[in-house]
């Protein structure tokens, strides 16, 4: 999810999430860390589950609405977004920092158009349903990554270290085992 527990806005506890999540008939409803990442079961597919968590969270919780954004992905689509990293993604993080933008009802193409690397510390790749970026830890702040927010792009993604990426598909693999 997109726009809640940041920046001290959008205060949703995740207890509270998930409890309001199993009131509407989701199965085994799992949440991850403070930010919004929710596993749960649906017959849904990703497009009317998405559809339908944007509309009931304004209804749990007093939000503000216009920065809620959903990315429901089935496991099989997640695995993917892992598997599909480039080469070496994630494998040396003392030397840089490894996010994945997921992309929020907008195609990966169209958001290439609007993120810039800056050339010796910023290195982003597309993949199916997201982007993946690496910036070098010592030129942290000379990374173009903040520009994103200037973008209309921004709207329309939400953005997961690789660490918390991996978690989560551990967390679906387990789910699936169980």
């Amino acid at each position: 999810m997109r726009g809640i527990n940041v920046g001290g806005k959008n205060k949703v506890p995740m207890a509270d999430l998930r409890r309001g999540l199993e009131e509407q008939g989701f199965e085994r409803v799992l949440t991850y860390i403070q930010s919004g990442n929710v596993l749960l079961r649906s017959d849904l597919a990703a497009g009317p589950l998405t559809t339908k968590i944007e509309r009931l969270l304004p209804r749990l919780f007093k939000l503000d609405s216009s920065v809620i954004r959903v990315a429901a992905l089935d496991r099989g689509t997640f695995k993917k977004v892992v598997t599909q990293a480039p080469r070496g993604f994630g494998r040396d993080p003392a030397s840089y920092r490894y996010n994945v933008i997921f992309l929020i009802k907008v195609s990966a193409r169209e958001a290439m158009k609007q993120i810039e690397a800056r050339q010796g510390v910023d290195q982003i790749w597309q993949g199916d349903k997201v982007i993946y970026h690496r910036y070098y830890i010592p030129d942290a702040t000379k990374s173009y990554m903040s520009r994103i927010t200037q973008q209309p792009i921004y709207g329309s993604i939400t953005v997961r270290n690789w660490n918390t990426t991996t978690r989560l598909l551990q967390l679906l693999d387990e789910d699936a085992a169980s």
